[in-house]
């Protein structure tokens, strides 16, 4: 059985170490909310005790996604905790945020939009060694739309957007703005933000003839 080329990692990683947390769903009811601080990526599962790489029957490789979410979590134990936090999607989580991607109309996971995910209720126990799957319910905002939640924060003198969304750092939220729908909609925003030109008042002889 030949083994996968391992996926590159990003150059944030290369340079910080790789050192991002978990997200972590402890107990029934677990919400975790953030903002795509960088594009998905996709690699191979391992296996939690002996870090092998996982493969299903077939031999084929199980795979997952890795999103990074900027969050408003902060863990006292961990030195600099700035909220990062590591999402790996797989199974039925997989397939909850797969639906609340297609509930917003959008057509993936982009940078800028907010994903949350809650852990929901226990699946079907089919191993005695191992506790019930979690199940979790998710709900996506794409960038676009997470960034109409910015326009009181427009400045009524020059049209512009100065401050990032909760959660988002300038150099995340400047990425987010690279997406054309998002420029597109923060153009109407500042538009709308404009002050307009009052109406001028009415002159002698301007009334009606009644």
């Amino acid at each position: 059985m030949s083994t996968p080329q391992q996926p590159v990692p990003s150059a944030d990683d290369f340079l910080m170490g790789g050192s991002v947390p978990s997200a972590k769903f402890p107990t029934l009811g677990a919400t975790l909310t953030g903002q795509i601080a960088s594009p998905p990526t996709v690699e191979q599962q391992r296996d939690y005790t002996t870090g092998d790489l996982k493969f299903w029957d077939d031999g084929k490789p199980q795979m997952q996604m890795v999103v990074t979410l900027a969050t408003a979590e902060r863990d006292p134990a961990v030195a600099d905790d700035d909220g990062t936090r590591r999402l790996y999607v797989k199974g039925q989580m997989k397939t909850a945020i797969a639906q609340a991607v297609r509930a917003s109309g959008a057509r993936g996971l982009e940078v800028g939009g907010q994903l949350t995910v809650k852990y929901v209720r226990d699946g079907e126990k089919k191993n005695p060694r191992f506790n019930a799957p979690k199940e979790y319910a998710a709900q996506y905002v794409p960038a676009a739309a997470a960034h109409l939640g910015t326009v009181e924060q427009v400045n009524t003198a020059t049209g512009e957007i100065t401050t990032p969304p909760p959660g988002l750092t300038s150099q995340q939220y400047a990425a987010a703005q690279q997406h054309p729908a998002t420029a597109a909609l923060s153009a109407l925003a500042q538009q709308a933000a404009r002050p307009t030109a009052p109406a001028p008042a009415p002159q002698p002889g301007d009334e009606p003839p009644f």
